[in-house]
């Protein structure tokens, strides 16, 4: 039976062991994706480069290399470091081409058959694929691909591309490939690798990032510019909204399919999902996630005595607050990066310690102190109750709570691992309810205006909107197919019975 959904938070009050997660509560991205074609050492770089990316998916990866005659794979749940890094491994994945993927699961439980890439063989030879994002009509299009005869190996809406591309009817592999990405809605970003071709795939509104780059010649498509930096590669360019691009040994050739439309990123890249030292559509993560703190410490300014961030991805907001406040900035939450989120808890009374395995107080900065904690996102609310806690008990004074983010008040349905609305603590509660459960003295977002002036820009033109921010305003900007077919707005994948 395919995978089911999971949510960790069945109630806002009720408690369960994985609220005393600090990582529980926090939006997740589904992938990452690289690909290199014609390097001697394909696999071995492959591997560096998810090692960059893990930070977009840390329960499986795989690798898929072509050494001229033959596929081959490998596909483990788990880090990176924990399979790719064993020489042995490596050497299974001959070859100068290859492609890799790191995964995160909407599902509790994560099973091999849906690591990617995904392989089928088709007429004309082998095709793998690495996805990230999320199909939003993954669901009615596998339906009907099981009605023609399809035999589906894994849920992951991923496997669809594969169908498509095998029952496309044009002679040319580009051309396949195409004409399946016609069908699709929603967002993706795609990696593929065939006997001879390179390709990378972004859907027409741009929503999942994908960059090309150069290494000793040889053509990259990856997720994010840090899986550049980490082989010292050379950035090319972004690969365009709806731009199909393919590299094979006369070059690069770039493919056009849709009408033109401006594109639309996910905001979210830029508040959480990718790592401060990428550049994402031209603009350097971190210097924007600073400019956000700033407009909120313009926006929301609190009478305190100490900025202290929510590590790691509260760090940039917090210093751009800072020097924005002029209130002194101060590591008052210390983390130990060195406890899994699989750490033995075997009794109620040390799973009672989770956030302090994880997160600890810097008493000597917060006791007695008037706290601002600055923090990119709140989702369900159980992990800044928690360290709204933790400050009080570090003997802080007041403690007053600011988001770089506006309020998330509807689910995700392109890849973001969102809980259903129901959950969303911003879709249920007002401001001031929001603050009475946390804990705090005071709580305030950046406003919507606020994030696109952090961008650089005027403020969200409603007739135009440049970013797809629907988790704050409820604008999707493409179809969602395969909702009304679900009991409730859940996250459209296919890790549902779909049958």
């Amino acid at each position: 039976m395919p995978e089911q959904m999971q949510d960790s938070n069945s109630g806002f009050d009720q408690q369960k062991p994985e609220d005393l997660d600090l990582f529980a509560d926090r939006l997740r991205e589904e992938c990452g994706v690289f690909g290199i074609l014609g390097h001697p050492d394909a696999a071995a770089i492959t591997a560096l480069g998810l090692h960059a990316l893990q930070h977009r998916g840390q329960e499986a990866a795989g690798i898929v290399s072509f050494d001229g005659k033959r596929f081959h794979s490998e596909r483990r749940l788990g880090l990176v470091g924990d399979t790719f890094s064993k020489r042995d491994v490596i050497d299974r994945l001959p070859g100068t081409t290859a492609i890799g993927h790191v995964r995160y699961s909407t599902t509790g439980e994560t099973i091999l058959r849906n690591v990617q890439p995904l392989f089928a063989e088709l007429e004309g030879g082998g095709f793998a694929v690495g996805h990230n994002g999320n199909i939003t009509n993954a669901l009615t299009l596998r339906r009907q691909l099981i009605r023609d005869g399809a035999m589906m190996q894994s849920t992951s809406d991923s496997e669809v591309i594969l169908h498509l591309v095998a029952r496309a009817k044009r002679n040319r592999f580009v051309d396949r490939f195409i004409e399946g990405l016609r069908q699709l809605e929603g967002a993706y970003a795609f990696v593929g690798l065939t006997n001879k071709k390179l390709v990378g795939a972004r859907d027409p509104l741009g929503i999942r990032p994908l960059v090309i780059g150069k290494l000793d010649g040889c053509p990259i498509v990856t997720s994010e510019t840090c899986a550049l930096d980490i082989i010292g590669a050379e950035y090319v360019r972004d690969v365009e909204n709806g731009e199909v691009v393919v590299f094979d040994e006369d070059g690069a050739h770039s493919h056009k399919p849709f009408p033109p439309q401006a594109a639309r990123p996910c905001i979210f890249e830029y508040i959480y999902f990718a790592r401060p030292d990428s550049i994402v559509g031209g603009r350097h993560v971190y210097n924007v996630r600073k400019a956000m703190g700033a407009e909120l410490g313009r926006e929301a300014p609190a009478g305190a005595d100490v900025v202290v961030p929510v590590p790691d991805s509260g760090v940039p907001a917090a210093l751009g607050f800072s020097q924005e406040t002029g209130i002194p900035y101060e590591l008052g939450i210390i983390r130990n990066h060195y406890v899994g989120r699989t750490f033995i808890q075997p009794t109620q009374a040390i799973r009672d310690q989770g956030v302090r395995m994880k997160h600890s107080a810097n008493r000597a900065v917060v006791s007695g102190k008037r706290i601002v904690l600055v923090d990119d996102s709140i989702v369900r609310g159980t992990t800044s109750r928690k360290i709204v806690q933790m400050m009080r008990d570090a003997g802080a004074s007041e403690v007053h709570f600011r988001i770089s983010s506006p309020p998330i008040t509807h689910p995700d349905y392109y890849g973001i691992d969102t809980p259903d609305a129901d959950k969303l603590l911003a879709a249920t509660h007002n401001l001031e309810s929001m603050r009475q459960f946390i804990g705090a003295d005071s709580l305030a977002f950046l406003s919507v205006d606020g994030i696109y002036r952090a961008m650089g820009l005027p403020g969200r033109d409603n007739a135009k909107p440049q970013f797809t921010d629907h988790c704050f305003t409820g604008d999707y900007p493409t179809s969602l197919t395969d909702l009304g077919q679900q009991d409730s707005p859940r996250q459209l994948s296919l890790l549902s019975e779909a049958v």
